[in-house]
């Protein structure tokens, strides 16, 4: 299913907000103790004996989740630490798991976890240097709205080996599935015809070991150190044939050929032959509405269905968006997220010239003003977007579960990398997110209506 379901997981979330003491958890280092708060959050208990959790590969692990004192979930998983650049960053790590037959542990197992659809591979969001919590799950919550598919997330209080450490984020990890990407399967002996067409699930991000097997450039790039990658994801680079990787290849070549050409904005043989340009206005919608300082350019995500065009999305990884970070203008609600390589000209990862050149196309210009102020009269009204900042912030602080987590991660008024402001208490953070996003929206009213 694709369609929006923001609505049942909001209401779902705040029905979770009045759980009884759950634990009693000790700060390593220190002699204070002191329990969750009262109607707190889920709790998410790991235990792993006390194995420190490595980057990979993944490790043994126990796996406890409770509500309201009520056990509803144990079982063995397999974890480990995740991110680019948040797990060498940041101290508040966030880890990739995924849950296992109690029989073999090396068989995944699909469940379903405080209500998501049943899956087997789950991630638990660290929320660091992002102060207001939210910001991933204000964007993903949008998405759904929009009827766009995004990550599913509920907010957990994380227990590991005993050990509290905050609010952490569980949501679903990225991948082909009839309840998250929803696209077809393509098997290894599908190499012609019309199966050959699809499902492709590709990224445009940066990694340790990008190389011909893993992924392949643009054909437009700016400098030999200004390359965009594209990542074989689905299916990945172990598993992707010599046919598929010709074909998914010379796809995104054709597009971008188009896109470049004089006819570029024909109906029939310029870019529109090759993309779905509705996933596309709502990427640029998103990623503008965040002013992403890595959006287009990191943690980008593509699909091509069978017998589909290319779309855009799902969104994701919005820590640094709406003002959260301190260079490329990151921090101004007044400028495009899109001419980001005007402002930071030969960075190593550039946005693709596909945003600009679209945005030369009236037609396209005009897709966007249609839809942007349409979604200002709903889901991405002020009105909107306020009840959900406002929303997070009663579940997250009225029960002080902000609190704890400032508790154990003491970083309230201390300049994190790489913010732009520095707010003393949890109440500005929020203040200070919910005021850059209505700037940010009376902004690009003024800006699309002009168009």
């Amino acid at each position: 299913m694709r369609h929006s379901f923001s609505v049942v997981i909001l209401s779902a979330v705040i029905l979770l907000t009045a759980c009884s003491k759950e634990a009693l958890s000790e700060e390593s280092g220190s002699e204070v103790v002191y329990e969750y708060p009262e109607n707190s959050l889920p709790l998410v208990a790991i235990y792993t004996q006390n194995v420190e959790v490595p980057d990979e590969p993944k490790i043994r692990a126990t796996l406890k989740i409770s509500d309201r004192g009520v056990a509803l979930f144990e079982g063995p998983i397999g974890i480990e630490t995740r991110g680019q650049s948040s797990q060498y960053f940041y101290p508040k790590k966030q880890y990739g798991f995924e849950t296992r037959s109690t029989e073999d542990f090396e068989l995944d197992v699909d469940v379903s976890l405080l209500g998501l659809p049943e899956e087997e591979d789950w991630i638990l969001q660290a929320p660091y240097g992002d102060k207001s919590l939210m910001r991933n799950v204000l964007t993903y919550s949008l998405s759904e709205d929009m009827g766009r598919y995004a990550s599913r997330t509920r907010y957990v209080n994380l227990n590991l080996n005993d050990q509290n450490d905050g609010v952490y984020v569980l949501m679903e990890r990225l991948k082909r599935d009839v309840n998250r990407i929803d696209i077809n399967e393509l098997r290894e002996v599908e190499n012609e015809g019309s199966a050959l067409t699809g499902g492709y699930i590709l990224k445009i991000d940066k990694g340790t070991d990008i190389n011909p097997t893993t992924a392949f450039a643009s054909n437009y790039t700016s400098s030999e150190q200004s390359v965009i990658h594209f990542l074989y994801e689905t299916p990945d680079a172990e598993t992707i044939t010599v046919a598929q990787k010709e074909y998914i290849q010379g796809y995104i070549s054709d597009f971008e050929d188009a896109l470049q050409s004089e006819n570029f904005a024909d109906a029939t043989e310029g870019y529109k032959a090759y993309i779905d340009v509705d996933s596309f206005v709502d990427f640029f919608i998103l990623t503008e509405l965040g002013n992403n300082v890595d959006g287009y350019r990191l943690s980008t995500w593509l699909t091509k269905d069978r017998d589909e065009k290319l779309k855009m999305g799902p969104i994701w990884d919005f820590n640094l968006a709406y003002g959260n970070a301190n260079y490329c203008a990151a921090e101004r609600y007044d400028v495009w997220a899109y001419r980001l390589s005007e402002r930071c000209p030969g960075d190593f990862y550039p946005v693709p010239f596909w945003w600009m050149r679209l945005m030369q196309d009236p037609a396209f210009k005009e897709a966007v003003k249609a839809r942007f102020t349409s979604l200002r009269q709903g889901v991405l009204s002020d009105a909107s977007i306020s009840a959900k900042i406002e929303q997070y912030r009663e579940l997250l602080d009225s029960s002080n579960n902000a609190g704890y987590n400032f508790t154990r991660w003491p970083i309230l008024g201390e300049w994190v990398w790489p913010n732009f402001f520095v707010g003393q208490t949890y109440n500005e953070e929020v203040d200070y997110l919910k005021e850059w996003t209505l700037n940010r929206t009376a902004w690009l009213d003024q800006q699309i209506s002009q168009f």
